[in-house]
């Protein structure tokens, strides 16, 4: 073999590898804290994945890992994903945070999103949804529909998320029905039918007949329908088939945009750290069709809330409002700040119980 096919065999050889390299789709993960047939947060949160597959084509790649627990598994699952070669990983629930931070810093060449976290790195982003514009239309409408004046709220984990979600829909179902009460039960899980469904039962004992929920199964819509007369709404994703009714409206978490914009970012080598916190008006949280089971003026106003809130012309938290222990928080007019909200441990006047430690 002469030098010169040598030569020439190596450029062929360069040129192949580095068509090769070029073509390699960027690899997209995704940890996620349910199954993925869940019907709420991590269904949708894999709709948005979903929706980069079909958005990239072959250019990309995306992974997943469902039903991952909090905490050391966590980490153990995320460190695999970067190893096998994913350029961007989504990290979509709030307990996922140190481990996230953990492995981040041992991959500094992979990117990280965080759903709902706060801590932030050179790699490593947070992004979540601003879901109490979505509770405080639920609270306008639980307000009206209520009978009992009992309203129930299934809470997940006692984190500021959660508990913004409460004050949000407690606010807006006393703004039109100075009666009503709220009985929170904690199901301490993100999903776990049993437990939800458990929840859901133990509120109506008590009285509910509008239940609200920070979890993710559709099993506290089914307690609902099997009482026969209970309210309930949609959670992250629209939960249609319990509609007109016990759903009669819901919170829907669109993720594909966010999760497009920024595997976009990567690919172009523009990505860089950022936290974002967007609400109705942005589009990451939709509000599920409002069913004829509620009347048409509670349908019109619930309609005109959830529009101002997306224009910005209303804060869900406006002055004046109290702490539970009667302090002032928000004088008339003013409106809180994000930093407050993000970090919430309080409730408002008028709430009773404590929030769990």
């Amino acid at each position: 073999m002469t030098l010169k096919s040598i030569l020439a065999g190596a450029t062929i050889a360069a040129s192949l590898s580095t068509t090769a390299f070029a073509d390699d789709p960027t690899k997209v993960g995704f940890i996620y804290v349910g199954p993925v047939g869940d019907g709420g947060w991590t269904y949708e949160h894999d709709q948005g994945r979903l929706a980069v597959q079909e958005h990239f084509g072959d250019a990309v790649e995306t992974v997943f890992v469902e039903s991952v627990p909090e905490g050391a598994d966590a980490e153990r699952v995320m460190q695999q994903m970067a190893l096998g070669g994913a350029d961007l990983i989504f990290t979509t629930s709030f307990g996922y945070m140190d481990p996230t931070i953990n492995v981040a810093e041992k991959f500094p060449d992979v990117m990280f999103e965080h759903a709902t976290g706060y801590k932030q790195a050179d790699n490593v982003s947070v992004y979540s949804a601003r879901f109490y514009e979505g509770r405080a239309v639920q609270g306008h409408i639980a307000g009206h529909m209520t009978e009992s004046n009992v309203i129930g709220y299934i809470g997940s984990f006692p984190i500021p998320e959660v508990i913004r979600g409460i004050n949000a829909a407690y606010i807006h179902a006393r703004a039109v029905n100075p009666d009503v009460e709220f009985k929170i039960v904690w199901a301490y899980t993100w999903f776990d039918p049993a437990k939800e469904a458990e929840a859901a039962n133990v509120l109506i004992e008590q009285g509910a007949d509008v239940i609200l929920q920070h979890t993710d199964s559709t099993a506290p819509q089914a307690a609902a329908q099997a009482a026969g007369n209970v309210v309930t709404f949609g959670q992250a994703s629209d939960m249609a088939e319990f509609g007109p009714f016990p759903r009669v409206s819901s919170i829907i978490d669109n993720w594909g945009p966010y999760y497009i914009a920024r595997t976009q970012a990567v690919i172009d080598g523009t990505w860089v750290s950022t936290n974002t916190w967007d609400g109705i008006g942005a589009g990451m949280v939709g509000i599920g069709e409002i069913s004829d089971a509620v009347p048409a003026d509670v349908k019109a106003s619930a309609e005109a809330l959830r529009d101002s809130l997306a224009s910005g012309e209303y804060h869900a938290f406006t002055g004046p409002l109290n702490k539970q222990d009667g302090s002032v928080w928000l004088a008339e007019g003013e409106v809180a700040d994000d930093g407050t909200l993000a970090g919430m441990n309080f409730y408002v006047e008028g709430l009773t119980g404590d929030i769990p430690q």
